[in-house]
């Protein structure tokens, strides 16, 4: 579904990008996991056509979306739904209307048709009887479900997760966490997560992948990430702050 071969991105005198390659197959749960400023969100910035690489491409069942021109674009886009950090919501728009923003932006249903959709979404997602809300009514975690009701809306094939569960306490980030893992099981989609949260990225991956220095150092199964030798990567995932990753600011 998903093809990443040799993407590089700078900006101005910084590398970010540096090479990455990775494959996501169709109806696959992967989880990009890396420490902050690693180029996680600029990666995926690259996979819904937001950013055009430096060098490389990213190709979308076989098209190279960074040869397309902005129409041909906005039509992979629509293949698409995220859930943002922090949900990014509009908060002068009620919770139905957040959640069938592109439905009603796009006009191809009436506000009645609209806010129906948006209301099984919701009940999909575990909420009933919010549609009139404000977001600003809202907890962090309904936030977060009415930011993935949006992303489910149109009925994406590929659903990118930027940071689900951060700002969210375990246990609701555990439901989250769920919440991921039924919505691919009953929708069936492709799925990417970037994530620095290694609770959630065992429990909802087929894959996990880790982003350091602008390169992908290993892929492999939760299992395998578990028990993986590279020090790098061991650093990350039991959170040392002992071993070969440096510490902005600290000198040792």
């Amino acid at each position: 579904m998903i093809k990443i071969e040799d993407l590089h991105k700078s900006f101005g005198d910084k590398d970010v990008l540096r090479g990455v390659n990775l494959d996501v197959g169709t109806g696959e749960s992967m989880v990009v996991i890396g420490g902050s400023g690693s180029g996680k969100s600029v990666l995926i910035k690259h996979i819904i056509g937001l950013l055009r690489p430096d060098r490389g491409r990213v190709t979308i069942d076989g098209v190279d979306i960074s040869t397309l021109n902005e129409k041909e674009l906005y039509g992979v886009r629509r293949r698409f739904g995220m859930l943002f950090q922090g949900a990014a919501l509009f908060d002068s728009l009620t919770v139905w209307e957040n959640v069938a923003f592109i439905l009603l932006r796009h006009g191809r249903m009436s506000e009645d048709e609209a806010r129906d959709v948006a209301s099984a979404k919701l009940r999909l997602v575990g909420l009933t009887g919010v549609e009139d809300l404000m977001p600003s009514e809202l907890s962090g975690g309904m936030r977060k479900r009415v930011g993935l009701a949006r992303a489910i809306a149109h009925e994406p094939e590929i659903i990118l997760y930027d940071e689900p569960t951060t700002g969210l306490d375990p246990i609701m980030a555990d439901a989250i966490n769920d919440l991921i893992i039924e919505l691919r099981e009953k929708l069936h989609v492709t799925s990417v997560t970037i994530t620095h949260d290694m609770k959630s990225a065992y429990k909802i991956a087929d894959r996990i992948a880790m982003l350091y220095e602008g390169e992908i150092i290993e892929t492999g199964s939760p299992e395998e990430i578990r028990n993986t030798s590279n020090p790098v990567v061991r650093q990350f995932i039991t959170g040392s702050a002992v071993g070969p990753i440096k510490i902005e600011g600290v000198t040792r």
